[in-house]
Order: C-alpha cells, then sequence, then structure tokens
C-alpha cells in the first residue's frame, strides 16, 4: 500500500518539481520585462508632466511679459502727457505752440465772420462756427499730418531694419547701419534716424535715443524695435535674427493692412455716398428754391430743425467711420 501511494505521487512530485524550475528560470525575465514597462511608463509620465510643466512655465511667461509690457505701455500713456509742441512734432511741423494757437485763433474768426456775415446766420450759430474753425479743424488737420506721416514711416520701416540686418552680418556697428538709414532713407524715415544719431552724438544712449523716437512716432512697431535693440544689449543674442523676424513680420502687417484697405473701400465709399446724399440734395434744392429752405435760416424752429439734423447726420458719419475703420 505504501508503495503504491509512493508510486502515485512520485509522478507529481516530479511535475511540480519541474515546474518549480521553470518558474525560477522564467521568473526572472518575465520580472524583468514587467520592471522594464513600469520603469517605461514612470518615464513617460515623468517626461509628460516636465513637458507640460515646461509648457506651462512657457506660456506663463509669455503671459507674464505681455502683462509687463502692457503695464508699462499703460503707465507710458498715463505718466506722459501729449503737449502741443509734442503734436507738432510728431506732424513734422516746426512751428511753435505760439504759431499754432495764433493760426487757430484767426481760423475761428474767419469761420464766425463768414457764418455771420455772408450766410446771415445768428450770433450763437458763429459762436459755434468759431469753435469748429478755432479748435476743430485745425486739430483735425494736424492729426490728418500726424496719420499720413507716421504711414509714410512705417511703409519703410521694414526696409530700414533689412538694412540694419546686412549691416550687421557684413560686421558694421549698430550706429553705423543707423547712419546710413539717416543719409540714405527717404522722409520722414531719415529725418528720425537722423535726430537718433545726432542725440548719439551728444550722449544719449541707444535705449533713451529710441524710447524719444517712439515718443515722436508713436507705433507699435517702432515700439517692437526698441524692445528688440534694448534686450539685445541687456541680455545678448544674435541680434540680426531677431531683426529679421521682426522685419518680416513688419512685411506681413504691412501687408495685411493694404489688403483690410481695399476691401474696405467699397464700403468707405457707400458711407461717403451716404452722408454726401444730404447736404448735396439740400443744396441744390436751395440753389433751385431758395423760399423753400429760407425758413430754416430765418426762424426759430428752423434753426432747431437744422441744428437736429446736423446733430444726428454727424452722429449717423461717426457711427460709420466707426464701422469702416479697421484696427489691428
Amino acid at each position: 500500500m505504501a508503495d503504491l501511494d509512493l508510486g502515485f505521487l512520485a509522478p507529481i512530485l516530479i511535475a511540480l518539481a519541474f515546474a518549480g524550475a521553470v518558474f525560477a528560470v522564467a521568473y526572472p525575465y518575465f520580472s524583468d520585462d514587467r520592471q522594464k514597462e513600469k520603469r517605461v511608463e514612470i518615464a513617460a509620465r515623468t517626461r509628460d508632466r516636465r513637458a507640460q510643466a515646461a509648457a506651462d512655465i512657457q506660456s506663463s511667461r509669455k503671459k507674464s511679459v505681455a502683462e509687463t509690457l502692457k503695464e508699462i505701455e499703460t503707465r507710458e500713456k498715463a505718466s506722459k502727457k501729449i503737449t502741443m509742441s509734442l503734436r507738432l512734432l510728431r506732424a513734422g511741423s516746426k512751428r511753435k505752440p505760439r504759431d499754432f494757437y495764433v493760426i487757430s485763433a484767426l481760423m475761428g474768426l474767419l469761420f464766425a465772420v463768414i457764418a455771420v456775415g455772408p450766410m446771415g446766420w445768428p450770433p450763437m450759430a458763429g459762436l459755434v462756427a468759431a469753435f469748429v474753425g478755432g479748435f476743430g479743424f485745425p486739430r483735425w488737420f494736424l492729426n490728418k499730418m500726424t496719420t499720413r506721416r507716421q504711414n509714410k514711416f512705417l511703409s519703410h520701416l521694414a526696409n530700414a531694419i533689412d538694412v540694419i540686418v546686412r549691416g550687421i552680418k557684413s560686421g558694421l556697428p549698430v550706429n553705423e547701419c543707423m547712419n546710413i538709414i539717416a543719409r540714405e532713407s527717404p522722409e520722414p524715415l531719415a529725418g528720425e534716424f537722423r535726430e537718433l544719431v545726432d542725440q548719439q552724438k551728444l550722449g544719449v544712449s541707444l535705449a533713451d535715443g529710441l524710447d524719444r523716437m517712439c515718443d515722436r512716432m508713436p507705433l507699435p512697431e517702432v515700439r517692437f524695435l526698441t524692445i528688440v535693440i534694448s534686450i539685445q544689449q541687456q541680455a545678448g543674442g544674435n541680434l540680426s535674427e531677431a531683426l529679421s523676424n521682426l522685419a518680416s513680420v513688419l512685411r506681413d502687417r504691412h501687408s495685411l493692412s493694404l489688403k483690410v484697405k481695399a476691401l474696405a473701400a467699397e464700403a468707405k465709399a457707400s458711407a461717403a455716398v451716404l452722408a454726401a446724399l444730404p447736404p448735396g440734395v439740400m443744396t441744390m434744392v436751395y440753389l433751385s428754391s431758395p423760399d423753400y429752405l429760407r425758413p430754416l435760416f430765418t426762424t426759430t424752429v428752423g434753426h432747431f430743425l437744422v441744428a437736429f439734423g446736423g446733430l444726428w447726420m454727424m452722429t449717423g458719419v461717426l457711427i460709420m467711420r466707426k464701422m469702416i475703420n479697421f484696427k489691428f
């Protein structure tokens, strides 16, 4: 009976021993594979967390820089009061503020005399005409000159930056590149860089000179140029590559602005026709039948209606101007 039990248990023991031997031999391989998989998973998760952390840090840095630049711009706008001399300088006028005020007063007097005399308007309308001629029209004309000058400056700024890039790559210093721009570029770009070069000759640093250029030319593109050069002077780096990228961005912005103007040309033409239609019809009716419109200029109710209609007309023109004046 004992021999029978041993004969029955012997194969089972042999099978268990063989399974144990196989497990003992194969376990390290399976264990290593599993550990490798775990290590790979841990490394992948760690890499993902590091990449996410780096992306978050980069995003927070960009956001911080943008907020800082916005704060600086807001602080500069609040601290710097735009004087009349600065406005004349931005418009490219060499006149003094006193001359501008004298011309404005003469324009207001001329408008008032024309309104009360030949036009036969009441004294109150003469005061309104004096305000328009002495305050509104001269400043509107000055803003128009400033905008035209800034557009001319902006159209040549990318080429000027390319001159700086090529000069730096050929071994010229930045000051000499700006001197070349001051000599060979068209106005008003040459005048602004000539002023910058003259200030540097008097001991003003390049960063301060560019800040003063930003005061004379309050454009985002000029601010970009100032920031790029100032950062390069403080932290170092490849200035030619940074300026080359800036020139490419400025060209893209200029091309986009031209496309926007082309798309908005039809809307501007329609707005001009709508704005000119009421006064044009009124003028033709007055020339053909003066008695028909004379009560508007000789009675109190007529004056009220003319003022009310002009106010609503001006409101509509300003709304249309706001709708078609795209800024980006």
